[in-house]
This record gives C-alpha cells, sequence and structure tokens, in this order.
C-alpha cells in the first residue's frame, strides 16, 4: 500500500473508532507521524488528500480539525464529479435519481412538516403562467430541494442534491426541444405537491416515478441508448 494510502487510512481509523471526533483537534505533525508510524511528509498528503474529501479543515496558524462530517459536506464531491458527466453518463445517473427521488417523494409525504409543505407549494405558485425555460429550471431546482429535504432524510437529501447539475442540463435541453415539455413538468409538479400534501406516499411515489422517467425516456431516445 503507498504511504499516503496507509496514512490516510490510519487517520480514518481514529475517526472511526471515535477518537477523533466531529471537530476534534489533531495532535501536532510530529506526534501523530511518531505515533502510527509513518513519516511527516506522508502525513502532511495525506491530510491534504483528506482535507480536499472535506473530512479534515487545516486552519493556518491553529492546527488541523475534523470537520463535522456531515453528509451534505462529505457528499459535496458528488456535484463536482456529476457536473462532469456527458451524455450516456448523464442517463445513468437520471436511472439513479428515478430509484431515489420516488423514495424522496413517499417520505416526505408521511414525515414533510405542514408548514414546509405549504412552502413547497408556495415555490409553484411563485411560476409564471408563462415562465422562461431557464425560470422553469431554477423553479425545478427549487422544488426538489424542498421535496428531498422533506424526505427528512440527509444523507438521500445531499445524494440528490449531488445530482441535480447533469440532470438539469438534461431537463434544459428536453425543455427547448420537446413541444408540451414545459408543461407536462408543470402539471408533475402540481401533482407530487398535491400527493404529499394529502399525505399519500404511494400516489407521491408513483408521480415522481413519472416525472423522472420521462426525461430518462426522453434522453435516451435523443442519444439513442437502450432502456436496461
Amino acid at each position: 500500500m503507498p504511504v499516503t494510502d496507509e496514512a490516510i487510512d490510519k487517520i480514518k481509523a481514529m475517526i472511526v473508532s471515535g477518537e477523533l471526533r466531529p471537530g476534534s483537534r489533531l495532535p501536532r505533525e510530529a506526534d501523530l507521524a511518531e505515533r502510527l508510524g509513518l513519516s511527516r511528509n506522508s502525513l502532511r498528503e495525506a491530510v491534504k488528500a483528506l482535507s480536499l474529501m472535506r473530512v479534515l479543515d487545516v486552519r493556518q496558524g491553529d492546527g488541523t480539525y475534523v470537520t463535522s462530517l456531515e453528509p451534505d459536506l462529505l457528499l459535496d464531491a458528488l456535484t463536482f464529479v456529476a457536473d462532469l458527466q456527458q451524455d450516456d453518463t448523464v442517463v445513468q445517473f437520471l436511472e439513479v435519481r428515478r430509484i431515489l427521488e420516488p423514495a424522496a417523494a413517499a417520505m416526505a409525504a408521511r414525515a414533510m412538516p405542514d408548514e414546509e409543505i405549504t412552502a413547497l407549494g408556495e415555490v409553484l405558485d411563485r411560476l409564471d403562467s408563462a415562465p422562461t425555460l431557464e425560470g422553469l429550471i431554477d423553479n425545478d431546482l427549487e422544488f426538489h430541494r424542498r421535496l428531498a429535504a422533506g424526505s427528512g432524510n440527509a444523507v438521500l437529501c445531499s445524494l440528490l442534491e449531488g445530482m441535480s447539475g447533469p440532470t438539469a442540463r438534461a431537463r434544459l435541453w428536453r425543455g427547448r426541444m420537446e413541444e408540451g415539455a414545459v408543461e407536462r413538468t408543470r402539471q408533475q409538479h402540481r401533482a407530487i405537491y398535491e400527493a404529499v400534501a394529502a399525505r399519500q406516499p404511494e400516489v407521491a411515489q408513483a408521480w415522481a416515478t413519472v416525472h423522472v422517467a420521462e426525461v430518462e425516456q426522453w434522453l435516451r431516445g435523443t442519444l439513442g441508448t437502450v432502456s436496461p
């Protein structure tokens, strides 16, 4: 195992064991290197890598700390990776979203507080009767962000947020090319919202499946890919 990977694994083990907890300050570099049986150079490289992964926070003149380790922080790298994807790989992101988003909608129908459901409806009400495509996409992103947050599951919410970039581009592309796509999007959003508001998880799940699957199937047809 390369020495940097070994150093990463050893620091990770300290976090997993609970020896280093969120917000904890790491021991001095020299002390930690000696304790872990590592060179200071390999330890520095490990710290750099873990800081890029948002596991560690290096504060100049203060020391190195374990971050909050919250899902939205650690999964932030997914957004960067997702934004680099092209064409058929975006279809795969939509496949995953087709699995996760309906589950989030069903969970929101069960657990979303009433005031947040009201706010979800207000997002839809803010959209003009004849919105620009860009305005629709912005509204779409906020709607899905609030819906995912309503699931009450921070990991699920972060995963869906991380995949929003490439799938939003696909929705924008579809909106420009397919007649009627914009109006169907509005209708499906309203149907998902009404199911959540009525506390009907199965109906919310079904409408969310239809909503994501339409974009996926359109993109497959445009790219000439085959459904699994």
